[in-house]
């Protein structure tokens, strides 16, 4: 039987956070900073773990702390932070998780690895709100890096759209709370009050 390729995490942490006017990346909603939380937690559950950042961010002292994958391509968002991972490492599956997802906990992610298919270009959540795919919390097989390539080439830029046309099975979330992001101080304020008690991380 043929091993499934190593498991490698990358956190997305290369956004502008404009919305939330704050670093993403650094607000706390476990007692430390959210690439802290989100970096620890793929080491739990991955081979190795590193921090997907812009070239113009890579020697900001908090992310130059982490293993880092820098973006080959600008003004991509996430998908460049993909599909740069792969050309590092192509012959291993990321593990890809945005820091701007404080629900995500070792649940979320045991539930996920343990229902990869390395036969499948992609395994990914299916949202609890609208049922598209969720691609910032999904392992990429190495066998999805030419999609990745072709999709950019074509001017693609959505993660979701990109996951979408590949039309992968998607998995069921157990609690629906699991993959909601958080994007704007309102929301900031609202997930610190609802992870009070940490227990919606970690259901039964």
């Amino acid at each position: 039987m043929v091993s499934p390729p190593p498991l490698f995490g990358l956190v997305l942490a290369g956004g502008a956070s404009s919305r939330m006017q704050r670093d993403k990346a650094m607000l706390d909603y476990h007692g430390l900073p959210q690439l802290d939380w989100a970096f620890q937690m793929l080491l739990r559950h991955c081979e190795r773990a590193f921090v997907s950042v812009r070239a113009q961010h890579a020697g900001e002292p908090t992310r130059a702390r982490f293993p880092q994958v820098v973006d080959a391509w600008t003004d991509l968002g996430p998908i460049a932070g993909i599909a740069s991972a792969q050309a590092t490492h192509p012959d291993v599956a990321w593990l890809v998780l945005a820091c701007d997802l404080p629900f995500v906990g070792d649940a979320t992610l045991r539930h996920l690895v343990s229902r990869r298919n390395p036969a499948i270009a992609v395994t990914a959540y299916r949202s609890a709100s609208d049922g598209l795919p969720e691609p910032l919390c999904a392992i990429y097989e190495p066998a999805s890096r030419a999609a990745v390539l072709e999709y950019i080439a074509e001017g693609g830029r959505c993660p979701r759209r990109f996951l979408a046309g590949l039309r992968v099975p998607l998995i069921e979330q157990r609690d629906p709370a699991w993959l909601d992001n958080v994007n704007t101080p309102e929301e900031f304020a609202i997930a610190t009050l609802r992870l009070g008690g940490a227990d919606e991380v970690e259901p039964a």
